[in-house]
């Protein structure tokens, strides 16, 4: 059953989620965050939460500030915001009753859930779809146009998925703080890597890396044939099964 639900970052903006709640709760939960512009109701998300739900496993998406209809505004977000929200989410479904927590994002929603599960204790495995777990650099977004803007006013401005949107420096010196690379290897979780072959977005040689970085815990895996957003349905059933079945080994009761 889905269950509309909101709460409150630091800065006091609503933010809005959709719990998917289990029929039979089995003690475990896990956060789902969306890529750089997108939603909640993307639907390679949507598709894993419902499933994990059909698993006895509480899944709770959200939308960060300034996405989707949460509250706040684009232009001030940054990774450090976004962690603090998603360890906000992990703290609701520990109220729902989640004493076991998993942490889970698609692209840039994936680098933010392995520096939330870097620096949250009461997560116990993380799962990263399409994720560019190598580090942020600008070029990675903008045209030379766009950066010369950058460079210049402090400022750029772009569109992406219908809307008119800004990111300033404070954004990428923000990023910078964080060495993702780093972090990954110092890891003491299970880290799953998902990541299609076909990806025109992050190519999948950077999954490969991320596994040479802490091949103990990590585990890769490359669905053959499917792009950035799992558009097509049979990519998004295979990874959906793989997730969730990955997610219940690392998130069971302990003997």
């Amino acid at each position: 059953m889905e269950q509309p639900i909101h709460f409150y970052n630091q800065q006091g903006e609503k933010l809005a989620g959709t719990l998917h709640l289990p029929d039979r709760p089995a003690g475990c939960g896990v956060v789902f965050g969306h890529c750089f512009t997108c939603s909640r109701h993307t639907r390679i998300i949507r598709e894993i939460c419902t499933e994990l739900a059909e698993k006895d496993v509480l899944a709770l998406r959200f939308d960060f500030s300034g996405n989707g209809q949460s509250e706040g505004e684009f232009s001030a977000s940054n990774y450090s915001k976004q962690i603090t929200e998603m360890q906000t989410a992990a703290t609701v479904i520990a109220e729902k009753g989640a004493s076991r927590i998993g942490l889970a994002g698609h692209s840039m929603g994936a680098v933010i859930a392995v520096l939330t599960a870097a620096r949250t204790r009461t997560v116990k495995a993380v799962c990263a779809l399409a994720g560019r777990l190598s580090g942020l650099n600008a070029t990675h977004f903008f045209s030379k146009k766009q950066l010369k803007e950058l460079e210049d006013s402090g400022r750029v401005s772009f569109n992406s998925r219908g809307r008119s949107l800004q990111l300033s420096t404070k954004f990428f010196a923000d990023a910078k703080q964080y060495d993702l690379p780093e972090t990954v290897k110092l890891l003491e979780i299970p880290l799953m890597v998902v990541h299609g072959d076909a990806d025109e977005v992050i190519p999948v040689q950077d999954a490969y890396l991320v596994k040479t970085l802490n091949p103990e815990y990590t585990e890769l895996i490359v669905i053959p044939g499917a792009d950035h957003m799992f558009s097509a349905e049979i990519h998004r059933t295979q990874t959906s099964k793989l997730v969730v079945k990955w997610f219940k080994e690392h998130l069971h009761e302990p003997l």
